[in-house]
């Protein structure tokens, strides 16, 4: 009895991705809009908040920018940095020294100015942190820290020695007061227009973060962090990607100190201490090594964390002094709960929970196919 063929299996048909996947698999498409979804959600941030509040995000995005400066050059690059304050510094004084003229240029070309200074200051610490590894690289940075500011007690007669140079904050411009007043019609205050440059400057360094994270250099950086011996096999000369990447990150720096200045409207040694450096570094520790989101949640502990525990410990009864000094107790008390329980820091933990859960998910059914 003739038994019939076995029919063939009918081919698999390929599946095109659309046209939208297409290009959200494009770094560049993909960063694009995800800086323009964090600049809707800025601009919707500023025009439903007060002046007090458009000071907060003020401080977050400068606080973000230093810290995604900080994020390369630690989590990308692997090396420490507790000198970040002094680098702002430079970035501010720079600032306050051109908007202090009679005919000030424009303020992104005076934040391009603070950028070109800073990064070469980079340069010249880069050079020589790249031959310096773990406690001496943090202690030489730390120096740098102290110092820096230091000169301007040295040199009074330019940068106003203790205190400091008042920086005068832009003035908003036309167009800028009839595009808020057409968009919710607030007033188009001077603070709102700093938060506005801030937000801008936020964004515009989140784009170039994304990108270098995801590029050729982010993973030459990658390289030198996880293996400097491998890396150096392959081809990657160590010196140079290094002091590349205290550049990059000076550079950041640099835009968080023009930020920072008219912000306060103040370049002044006390406000760029070790304390400053310090927070950066913690910002970056408690979000996570290496995490965009990260530094940006880090930078919002940073700048709600304090008036939230002062309010509250006045709330629950307690002076205004001790409700002052709980801040910085709280401070540390999270760092090292962090540290303790959540190595990776905020994002590093997501992240580990997400893949564990993903790989459960396809061992099982891994479990049921077979």
């Amino acid at each position: 009895m003739a038994t019939a063929a076995p029919t063939p299996p009918a081919p698999k048909t390929e599946t095109k991705p659309s046209v939208l996947n297409r290009a959200w698999d494009l770094n560049l498409v993909r960063n694009l809009l995800i800086c323009l979804a964090v600049l809707v959600v800025g601009v919707i941030a500023l025009e439903s908040t007060d002046a007090f509040q458009n000071t907060q995000l003020t401080s977050l995005a400068y606080y973000a920018i230093a810290a995604f400066g900080l994020t390369a050059l630690t989590g990308l690059n692997g090396q420490i940095s507790l000198g970040h304050g002094a680098l702002m510094a430079v970035g501010a004084y720079t600032t306050a020294l051109f908007l202090g003229a009679e005919e000030p240029l424009p303020f992104p070309v005076i934040a391009l100015a603070a950028v070109v200074v800073t990064s070469l200051v980079g340069v010249v610490v880069g050079a020589a942190a790249a031959r310096l590894h773990g406690p001496y690289l943090a202690g030489a940075t730390l120096a740098l820290a102290v110092a820096l500011p230091s000169l301007a007690l040295y040199f009074k007669e330019t940068l106003g020695g203790d205190a400091g140079l008042k920086v005068s904050s832009p003035q908003a411009p036309d167009w800028f007061v009839s595009m808020i007043e057409t968009l919710s019609g607030n007033l188009a205050s001077s603070t709102k227009y700093v938060a506005y440059i801030a937000c801008v400057a936020l964004v515009v360094s989140l784009f170039f973060v994304l990108n270098l994270k995801r590029s050729k250099v982010g993973r030459h950086w990658r390289a030198v962090r996880d293996n400097d011996v491998a890396a150096e096999i392959a081809g990657i000369h160590l010196g140079r990607t290094r002091v590349q990447a205290f550049v990059i990150s000076a550079a950041y720096a640099g835009l968080a100190g023009a930020v920072m200045a008219i912000a306060v409207r103040l370049a002044a040694p006390s406000a760029f201490t070790i304390v400053l450096s310090l927070s950066v570094l913690t910002a970056v520790v408690i979000g996570g090594l290496g995490s965009i989101t990260g530094a940006v949640i880090g930078a919002a502990v940073l700048v709600f964390l304090p008036p939230w525990v002062t309010g509250f410990a006045t709330d629950s009864g307690l002076s205004d002094t001790q409700a002052a000094e709980m801040a910085p107790l709280v401070y540390g008390i999270v760092l090292v709960l962090v540290m303790l329980l959540a190595p990776g820091g905020l994002m590093g933990t997501v992240s580990n929970a997400w893949r564990r859960t993903r790989q459960r998910r396809l061992a099982k059914q891994a479990s049921s196919a077979s």
